[in-house]
C-alpha cells in the first residue's frame, strides 16, 4: 500500500498563478506603465519648475525656488488658486446635493429597463466634446440667448449676468460633473440591501431618519469617491472657465496653459501645475481621512 505525501507551501510563500507567475510579477507591467506614464512626467515637471526663465533662451537649467517665490509673493496667482478651490468645492457640493436624490430614485424606484434608458440619457452630455458642450451653454446663458428668451416670456427684460461670471462657470461645471456623481452614487445605492431600510421603517423610523441613519452612512465611501472625482475634474477644468468665464476670469488650468503655451515661461508654468496638483491631492487626502474617520465611528 502506497502513501501519497503532499507538501504544503509555507504561509509566507508568494502565491503563484497557473503559469508559475507570482503576484509581483503580474503587477510589474502595470507598475512600469504607471511609473513611465505618470511618475516620470511629474518628476520632469518638478525639475522644470526649478529652472530659470529667460526671454531669449526660454529656459535655463538651474536649481532655484524663484518660481515658487513668485507665486507666493504675487497676490494675483494666489487669488486664482483660491478661486479655483472654492468654485471646485461649490460645484462638487451642488453635484452632491443634486446627485443623491436622483441616484437614489434610480436605484430604488425605477424599473431596470427604464433605468438603463435614463442612465443613457444622463451619459449623453459626456459623449459631446468639452468645447461643443460649453459653446452650447454659451448660447443658453448669453444675455440674448435661449434662457433670456424663455424668461422674457414671463416679463424678464434685464441682463442675466451669467456669462463671464462665477455663476456661469459653476453652471457649466455642474453640467459636466453631475453625470459622474449620479453614476457613482447609483451603483453605491444599488449595493445597499433594501431590507435594512425596510427594517428601519418597520421599527417606526421615518423615511428621512432611514436616509440619514442607515442609507447615507452606508453610502459614505461612495459619496466620498464621487465627490473626489468631481472635485479633481473641476480643479483641472479648462474649456468651461475659458469660454464661459471669459478673458478676465482666471482659474488655475487656463493660467498654466497661458504661461506654457503663450508666454513660453515653462519653469513658472510647471511650478503652477505642480502647485495645483499638490493642493488638489492635499485637499483630497485631508477630506478622505476625515470622512473615513467619521465612517469608522458610524460603523462602530
Amino acid at each position: 500500500m502506497t502513501e501519497t505525501i503532499t507538501s504544503t507551501p509555507p504561509p509566507d510563500a508568494p502565491k503563484r498563478a497557473a503559469g508559475g507567475l507570482t503576484a509581483p510579477m503580474l503587477a510589474a507591467p502595470g507598475v512600469i506603465v504607471v511609473v513611465i506614464g505618470l511618475l516620470a512626467p511629474l518628476a520632469l515637471m518638478l525639475r522644470n519648475s526649478l529652472n530659470r526663465y529667460d526671454p531669449a533662451e526660454l529656459m535655463i537649467s538651474a536649481v532655484t525656488a524663484e518660481n515658487y517665490v513668485k507665486f507666493f509673493s504675487d497676490s494675483f496667482y494666489q487669488e486664482v488658486l483660491w478661486r479655483t478651490v472654492w468654485i471646485s468645492a461649490l460645484s462638487t457640493l451642488i453635484c452632491l446635493g443634486a446627485g443623491v436624490p436622483v441616484a437614489y430614485f434610480l436605484a430604488r424606484h425605477v424599473a431596470p429597463f427604464a433605468k438603463r434608458m435614463l442612465l443613457i440619457v444622463i451619459l449623453v452630455p459626456l459623449l459631446i466634446g468639452n468645447a461643443v458642450r460649453t459653446s452650447a451653454w454659451m448660447l443658453i446663458l448669453n444675455d440674448k440667448g435661449v434662457l433670456a428668451a424663455f424668461l422674457g416670456l414671463f416679463g424678464h427684460s434685464g441682463p442675466l449676468g451669467l456669462m463671464y461670471s462665477s455663476a456661469g462657470v459653476v453652471i457649466g461645471l455642474v453640467s459636466v460633473l453631475l453625470p459622474f456623481m449620479i453614476i457613482t452614487l447609483n451603483s453605491v445605492f444599488e449595493s445597499i440591501d433594501q431590507t435594512l431600510e425596510d427594517a428601519g421603517q418597520s421599527l417606526g423610523a421615518s423615511h428621512l431618519t432611514v436616509m440619514t441613519r442607515i442609507v447615507l452612512p452606508l453610502a459614505l465611501p461612495g459619496i466620498l469617491a464621487g465627490s473626489v472625482l468631481c472635485f479633481i475634474l473641476s480643479m483641472n477644468a479648462y474649456a468651461t472657465p475659458v469660454l464661459i468665464g471669459g478673458p478676465t476670469f482666471h482659474m488655475m488650468a487656463p493660467t498654466v496653459y497661458q504661461q506654457i503655451a503663450k508666454v513660453m515661461n515653462w519653469p513658472f508654468g510647471s511650478a503652477l501645475a505642480f502647485i495645483l496638483m499638490t493642493v488638489t491631492l492635499t485637499l483630497t487626502v485631508a477630506v478622505s481621512v476625515l470622512v473615513q474617520r467619521r465612517y469608522r465611528k458610524w460603523s462602530e
